[in-house]
């Protein structure tokens, strides 16, 4: 479908009638930005998808409130604290930024999303908090997209955001995005920070809708390191400033943007991925043949969560008994004997556990490439599904190990 899309620049603010900002409050001792802003002109429509985790931050419980009327405008992100776990007096920060926020855009406060990042169990610094909203509210500009991509990084090393165009009906339609990410990533339902902007009229049902379905086959389809954060959400905007007739069925117009969604939600997955904590390589895990599609992707996110598969990449170790062992340790009812085996096309084991001997120097090279795909085929079913991951380094464990938690 990708020839369906061109790329442009802007981000978020590729679309017509959004502004965005990022600047810097204070809140990180570097210095780096560390506040970001997204606006809509005019009131737009609104989808969320959030995390599961029983310990969800508050900006988490908020946005889902503000989101029931299908309408924001606004929404405020602040990084380098999560303000998670901070009880009753980090609800009322999270509502003071959301109230701030509004006042200084002239919005009601149920118009503004909230959406925090970094450290959990530290309070917030409202008063750098408020400077920074100040900051980003008078900043906001239509060029502002790159800036809110890199106010929204924690451990990230690179901003990450994409913008599209195309065809629906008679018009041009954009559709934007940015998200951060880098650790503590196997969301469920939902993703580190990801936040969509789209100039395209849509019901808000449909819009929900196609926003679960991308995530589910982007967002939900990617691990660094199998834990699952506090403050995980996807958001979208859609203002209808494109002019198209309204998406009101799951017709064809419906099914363009559904499928460039998935486009954009993707590709900020991999990008995810590639800049995993210490990663040196991006994986791409397809099991095939299962019974079903949740068993095709409980396997794959077995092997792709697997220390020793993660680390046996990185140190350019071709073992596939890792690989075997992450399947049978799934839980997935398998056949030994129909069990088969790839890395980056080179069969590893056939059916009837028929090894297949290479040369050395074959599989001294077999994972050279910053690319692996790990193949599995079940041969039980035709269902398949995929994961994307990334190796275990050295770096992970220094990364995490200096980062104040």
């Amino acid at each position: 479908m990708a020839n369906l899309y061109k790329e442009i620049s802007g981000g978020v603010t590729a679309p017509q009638g959004f502004l965005a900002s990022g600047v810097t409050g204070g809140i990180k001792k570097s210095g780096k930005k560390d506040t970001a802003l997204i606006y809509s002109e005019t009131p737009a429509k609104v989808a969320g998808v959030f995390t599961t985790n029983q310990c969800a931050a508050s900006c988490v419980l908020l946005n889902k409130q503000n989101i029931q009327d299908g309408l924001a405008q606004g929404i405020i992100i602040n990084s380098g604290n999560a303000n998670a776990c901070t009880g009753e007096r980090g609800y009322q920060d999270s509502q003071e930024m959301i109230s701030f926020t509004a006042e200084k855009l002239g919005l009601e406060n149920d118009k503004v999303l909230v959406a925090s990042t970094g450290i959990i169990g530290e309070f917030l610094a409202m008063d750098k908090i408020k400077i920074g909203i100040e900051k980003a509210v008078a900043e906001l500009s239509e060029s502002g997209g790159q800036a809110a991509a890199e106010a929204i990084m924690t451990t990230d090393t690179y901003a990450k955001e994409l913008a599209i165009e195309f065809e629906l009906g008679d018009k041009i339609v954009k559709l934007g995005g940015i998200a951060k990410g880098s650790g503590m990533i196997e969301p469920n339902m939902a993703t580190m920070l990801g936040f969509l902007t789209t100039d395209i009229a849509i019901d808000n049902q449909l819009l929900q809708e196609a926003l679960v379905e991308a995530i589910n086959q982007s967002f939900n389809r990617i691990t660094v390191d199998g834990d699952q954060s506090t403050n995980d959400m996807v958001t979208v905007l859609a203002n209808g400033n494109a002019g198209n007739d309204t998406i009101t069925n799951k017709g064809e117009d419906y099914n363009l943007f559904l499928e460039a969604l998935k486009y954009v939600c993707t590709y900020l997955a991999h990008q995810i991925v590639r800049d995993g904590e210490g990663a040196t390589k991006f994986i791409e895990v397809e099991v095939k043949g299962a019974q079903s599609l949740a068993k095709a992707t409980k396997v794959a996110k077995q092997i792709a969560n697997s220390q020793l598969v993660k680390t046996a990449m990185f140190g350019q170790d071709p073992n596939w008994g890792r690989i075997i062992m992450a399947i049978g340790a799934s839980g997935v009812e398998i056949d030994l004997s129909k069990v088969e085996i790839k890395v980056n096309d080179l069969i590893l084991l056939e059916q009837n556990q028929k090894v297949i001997q290479h040369s050395t120097d074959i599989k001294a090279n077999l994972l050279n490439d910053d690319e692996i795909k790990i193949e599995v085929d079940l041969n039980l079913g035709e269902y398949s599904d995929k994961v994307w991951t990334c190796d275990l380094s050295y770096k992970y464990v220094e990364i995490n190990a200096e980062y104040h938690t």
